[in-house]
């Protein structure tokens, strides 16, 4: 998947300047690609379009969901509480150069800002958003472990007796929900496996 040739395709349906493209895409490879990030980065990223484009008939405006995947973690430290909000500002910022209307890009940033509590949601685009960024969750256990030690790797400023809990708080905060995936496609695909990965995981802190 050629992350680069689908965001040009993307922003050139609603920018002909071609600097635009390339600066607005030269941002998003440089934030993905920083080196402290071993899980939020551009596989991420092609790993959730690969996941959305498998049901994108479901979907009612793909060009703003995929705007969403793009700039949802533009902004990401591991030190922050705030990294939904300042990449749904960048994106509204960035967006706002764009032949996009203002109804849009608010929904986009809407979007961005649901992946902080991942909590079902009235709009169904914003749903499967949040369901293609937890797909991980729901992968086999190699796959799930290596997961498991990126996020590790990108928390690695903290000592494992402050990480440890922090990240039990996290793996059970998404169990406590009724259903971890909000769509049926998702929720029949990762439900199950999700959790007994999370739970196996637990277990093992």
């Amino acid at each position: 998947m050629k992350l680069k040739s689908i965001f040009s395709n993307l922003i050139s349906k609603y920018s002909d300047k071609e600097k635009l493209k390339i600066d607005y895409w030269q941002e998003i490879e440089k934030s993905y690609s920083q080196k402290s990030r071993k899980y939020h980065n551009l596989t991420h990223l092609e790993n959730m379009i690969w996941e959305l484009e498998n049901v994108k008939e479901e979907i009612l405006d793909y060009d703003a969901l995929i705007f969403s995947v793009f700039y949802h973690d533009i902004i990401y430290k591991a030190t922050s509480k705030e990294n939904e909000e300042k990449s749904a500002e960048k994106a509204k910022i960035s967006l706002e150069k764009l032949d996009i209307s203002d109804d849009r890009i608010s929904n986009i940033y809407n979007q961005i800002l649901a992946t902080k509590s991942h909590k079902t949601n009235d709009d169904s685009d914003t749903n499967f958003l949040l369901d293609a960024d937890l797909a991980i969750l729901g992968k086999d256990w190699k796959v799930y472990e290596n997961y498991v030690q990126q996020i590790r790797e990108e928390y690695s400023i903290y000592p494992d007796f402050l990480y440890k809990p922090g990240r039990k708080k996290v793996l059970t905060y998404f169990l406590e929900f009724e259903e971890i995936f909000k769509t049926d496609y998702f929720k029949e695909k990762y439900e199950r496996i999700a959790r007994e990965n999370i739970q196996r995981e637990v277990s093992m802190l």
